[in-house]
């Protein structure tokens, strides 16, 4: 029997913020490198251990105090990559983190539908 594919159920945006993370036996720092509702991979200069549960605080941009993720899982381990899912956000947390997350798919749709410069002056030829 073939192993089941796993699929992310929300889209990663690919965001860099400051991150401070930390579990039972570590503590470290690193870089956010992509972003959804429920989780977030993190590059730093450690190894982790999957399966492991830890807290992690995102450093946003002009969005002071730290985004806090009180519970999160980490699922994947990739050298000094990880990625974790989100267990227990806080409510105030939850919502900054859903107002970011819309911003940045208004931006990516915006992107994805703006007409290109050169289809723009062809069609004020006719």
């Amino acid at each position: 029997m073939a192993p089941r594919r796993y699929v992310r159920t929300y889209y990663r945006f690919p965001l860099q913020y400051p991150v401070i993370f930390g579990g039972a036996p570590f503590v470290g720092e690193g870089r956010l490198t992509n972003l959804s509702l429920k989780g977030c991979s993190v590059t730093c200069d450690r190894e982790a251990l999957c399966g492991s549960e830890v807290r992690v605080s995102m450093l946003l941009k002009n969005e002071p105090p730290a985004l806090p993720v009180e519970l999160g899982t980490i699922k994947w381990v990739k050298g000094n990559q990880f990625g974790v899912e989100f267990q227990r956000v806080p409510v105030d947390a939850q919502q900054r983190l859903n107002r970011l997350l819309r911003l940045e798919l208004i931006e990516w749709l915006e992107k994805r539908h703006r007409p290109s410069s050169s289809s723009g002056s062809a069609s004020q030829k006719h």
